[in-house]
């Protein structure tokens, strides 16, 4: 994930200035929140962000999905 300096932002400031960071994310289209020098959240300007232009049925596909690798060994071996 490439991260643009420019929509970066602090929790911390984040927290005490959250206009600050909700006019980066209309201006960039998301704003992404550090926590401990690490990128943590990502605040995203939902109407101009056709990712998250998907019906429930895609919507429901893209979780099931990451539910099923994140547990994989698991669903293995119920299905023994």
């Amino acid at each position: 994930m490439t991260i643009d300096t420019n929509q970066v932002i602090s929790i911390t400031e984040a927290n005490q200035n959250f206009s600050r960071a909700a006019r980066i994310a209309d201006r960039e289209g998301s704003v992404v929140i550090f926590k401990n020098n690490r990128p943590r959240y990502m605040l995203v300007n939902l109407k101009d962000n056709p990712a998250l232009d998907l019906s429930d049925d895609e919507k429901i596909d893209v979780v099931a999905k990451r539910i099923l690798e994140k547990h994989r060994k698991a669903f293995e071996e119920l299905a023994k």
